[in-house]
């Protein structure tokens, strides 16, 4: 029972922070380590953010069937695709080589990730205050510079508790897009990273996957669909009317409470 219920608990965690500038990576390293759970190969781990992906392509599924239609012949569409693509190609990059170090001493240090969340924390609330005119106020009209910068950006979020949306949303604001649109951006561009990167690890573990649990995966693949799909269709609406203040104090107080129970547990 214990198992089931650290399943969904996970799961609703990974839906729920995944598209939130919080870092859902740096929640479930965190989340794992206290409640000591640690699927073989990190299959758990990893299948579950296909569900939080899966959100994303329901709610704009139609969107995304007009782009994957319409570029050959639809100039507009065809611009956008190639700034997800000039935006993604950095994390292909750095992920490759980087990989190593990323997944065997970032993730496996959970002092990184509280640090992490709270600079993050601190940053993202001094970019919500910022008084700043934005330009950019349409995703599909980015420059391509604007692109390729928010890519560079995303990167950051290879440090466990950074948050790739954090990262991205961060990087478009400095750029002078406006909030609502910078959200935006950061779930399409969730599709290329999250399937490439879930892809990756999938291939890399391939020889420890663990499929045996399959029910505990599935319990966790759908929490994560569903708290995912409730915050894709009212997030936006949310950053519109009330910033990302509420996400950074969060970020402070996890991460502060992190550090206390790691010292309280002697993992420091």
């Amino acid at each position: 029972m214990a198992d089931w219920l650290t399943a969904i608990l996970l799961g609703l965690v990974e839906g729920l922070t995944e598209f939130i500038p919080v870092s859902s990576t740096g929640h479930l390293l965190l989340l794992g380590h206290f409640l000591g759970f640690e699927s073989t190969g990190k299959t758990f781990e990893i299948v579950i953010q296909l569900g939080a992906l899966l959100a994303i392509i329901s709610v704009y599924f139609k969107r995304l069937w007009q782009l994957a239609t319409r570029w050959p012949f639809d100039p507009a569409a065809r611009r956008f695709l190639i700034g997800l693509l000039v935006a993604f190609l950095p994390a292909v990059v750095i992920g490759f080589l980087a990989y190593g170090f990323i997944k065997t001493v970032l993730f496996e240090t959970p002092l990184v990730v509280c640090i992490a969340l709270i600079v993050g924390g601190v940053l993202l609330l001094w970019l919500d205050r910022m008084d700043k005119v934005p330009v950019h106020l349409d995703a599909d009209r980015y420059p391509f510079r604007v692109y390729f910068l928010i890519g560079l950006f995303q990167c950051l979020a290879m440090i466990p508790g950074v948050s790739r949306s954090g990262a991205t949303i961060a990087g478009g604001l400095l750029l002078k897009t406006d909030k609502r649109s910078a959200a935006e951006f950061s779930f399409f561009l969730a599709l290329p990273t999250m399937g490439a990167a879930v892809a990756y690890d999938l291939f890399k573990n391939r020889a420890v996957l663990d499929f045996s649990d399959f029910g505990l995966i599935a319990v966790g693949f759908i929490a994560a669909f569903l708290t995912a799909l409730a915050v894709v269709r009212f997030l936006l609406d949310f950053v519109s009317k009330r910033g990302f203040g509420p996400f950074a104090w969060w970020r402070i107080v996890v991460g502060v409470a992190g550090i206390i129970g790691l010292a309280a547990t002697g993992a420091l």
